[in-house]
């Protein structure tokens, strides 16, 4: 499941400005993130560490700068400025997300709501639903496939969004304060999985979060300040990438 022929960089950000009326949500961010590597992003709230997420995982439009996804098999492409059903594909076909809330559908099933993002690229259901299958076992989740999520616990229904954030693949995943509603036990079980499911399979991660037990696990921390980077290098190390946090999914 690793990814084969890979570019050293899977993600580039050049001068990333966001502005909400007199606020700078970011102030000229540059970022690259390789691919394998998992990168956390800190700091306090208001500091831009999510709406920096959101522009790199081509949610929302900087007001000016650049961001390249470079991905296998695909020439590279720049989200800034490309056509919102475009960007709508880029999220839908080689992005995942894993969010605080999970943000399942309580009235699908864990495989039906791991399947959702093959079954919108139409696969038959048959193959949709064994593929997730396979994820969920993969995840520690075999025998709960047809439980509905309010039957799961926490942690479980978080394991069931990283199965849907790698269904199909994808070659980088955005995960926004993951292990955030979890105690600390199922935090890391949690992160163990994630990272399993992403460095683990030679994927990117790029975490927001408040947690220094999780940025400890990943192989680079950023933290900011008022939109800006000011503690971290935010290019990516010499040598390849990857290694604390594959390694950290054992």
């Amino acid at each position: 499941m690793e990814i084969a022929n890979a570019p050293a960089s899977v993600l580039e950000a050049r001068g990333l400005v966001k502005r909400y009326g007199s606020l700078t949500a970011l102030d000229g961010v540059d970022l690259a993130v390789g691919t394998g590597e998992a990168v956390a992003i800190m700091g306090a709230s208001g500091s831009g560490k999510t709406t920096l997420l959101h522009c790199l995982a081509a949610i929302i439009s900087p007001d000016a700068g650049s961001v390249r996804l470079s991905t296998p098999g695909v020439p590279p492409q720049e989200l800034v400025g490309m056509p919102d059903d475009a960007r709508s594909a880029i999220r839908r076909d080689r992005l995942g997300f894993v969010f605080q809330d999970h943000l399942l559908l309580p009235e699908l099933t864990a495989v039906e709501n791991a399947a959702l993002p093959l079954l919108l690229v139409g696969t038959a259901r048959a193959a949709a639903e064994a593929h997730a299958a396979a994820w969920l076992g993969a995840l520690g989740l075999a025998g709960m496939e047809n439980r509905r999520i309010g039957e799961l616990s926490g942690g479980q229904a978080q394991r069931v969004a990283i199965a849907r954030a790698q269904v199909t693949g994808a070659p980088v995943v955005f995960a926004d304060e993951p292990t955030g509603a979890l105690d600390t036990a199922t935090s890391a079980e949690v992160l163990d999985a994630l990272l399993h499911a992403t460095t683990g399979q030679g994927r990117s991660l790029v975490v927001v979060t408040h947690d220094a037990d999780v940025a400890r696990r990943c192989d680079r921390v950023l933290r900011m300040r008022d939109g800006r980077i000011v503690d971290g290098d935010p290019a990516v190390p010499p040598g390849g990438t990857g290694a604390r946090g594959a390694g950290a999914a054992r």
